[in-house]
């Protein structure tokens, strides 16, 4: 499968390969598993300890929780491992620990890359590879996880092709860019910012608005990136608000009356496709 003219590769094998070679196998600390399922009551299957364990972090009982939440994803419980790892991650009712989040992100990836793109869990599964796409971009100080880019292009270009992942999507482009793990390469960079922005994400929506309104690497089409800036400042997520204003206040002052008519015009097209 392949999106935009960018490659993808050839099979998920591959691309779990190239990401986890020369990597240590996860592995649970057995003694702690054993803890937990003998501390807590015998459960019926994978998908009632995750429930219970996140029916009991809700209610504030993270212990319980952690355990039964641990039993499940030794268990291979694909939404137990992510949600340990997301926990880990931020030190969300534990001590954060990028490793044992990477650790969990990477055990979705190496058992569900291949799971239907289109089915409910897969969105789950697309996350764990744009998280372990972030820490291959960075690595992990003092860990096994080194800054490797072309293995976080590999992470992002697998969740952004094979399941349609919009933030993969985002990351992928903005390596493109950058010239980061990926050959510079602004028109596969705004190829996949739209693909992206698409699907809702503001932050491609944002910078496929510059790109379109600067006239970036591609015929200048201002009022159309004046449009997907204005979609971009109005979902922006507070984290993001100051810059994608930024770069809306900047193109808004250039742009012309006619510009911005026009913009208004293929926004609203936009708006009444998306209802449709």
């Amino acid at each position: 499968m392949a999106l935009s003219g960018v490659a993808f590769l050839a099979s998920p094998a591959f691309a779990i390969g190239v990401a986890l070679i020369a990597t240590p196998a996860f592995a649970f600390d057995g003694s702690k598993s054993e803890d937990a399922m003998a501390s807590m009551p015998a459960l019926k299957s994978m998908d009632e300890a995750f429930r219970s364990g996140t029916n009991w972090i809700k209610s504030g009982e993270k212990t319980k929780g952690l355990r039964s939440l641990e039993y499940a994803a030794e268990k291979g419980h694909a939404l137990a491992q992510w949600k340990l790892g997301r926990m880990y991650a931020a030190g969300d009712g534990v001590t954060q620990d990028d490793l044992k989040a990477f650790d969990y992100f990477r055990g979705i990836a190496d058992r569900h890359a291949e799971d239907n793109p289109d089915a409910p869990q897969a969105r789950f599964v697309s996350n764990a590879f744009v998280a372990l796409g972030h820490y291959y971009l960075e690595g992990i100080p003092n860990t096994r996880v080194k800054a490797d880019p072309e293995r976080a292009r590999a992470m992002f270009d697998y969740a952004a092709s094979y399941f349609r992942d919009p933030d993969a999507q985002y990351y992928l482009a903005k390596l493109y860019l950058s010239g980061t793990g990926a050959p510079q390469d602004p028109r596969t960079a705004l190829r996949w910012f739209g693909l992206s922005a698409q699907k809702g994400q503001c932050q491609a929506q944002a910078m496929l608005g510059a790109m379109l309104f600067a006239g970036d690497h591609v015929p200048r089409q201002a009022a159309r990136g004046l449009m997907w800036l204005t979609l971009a400042k109005d979902s922006a997520r507070t984290t993001d608000q100051a810059w994608v204003e930024k770069l809306y206040d900047s193109a808004y002052r250039q742009s012309t009356e006619d510009e911005r008519a026009m913009a208004l015009v293929y926004l609203k097209r936009w708006l009444e496709t998306r209802r449709e």
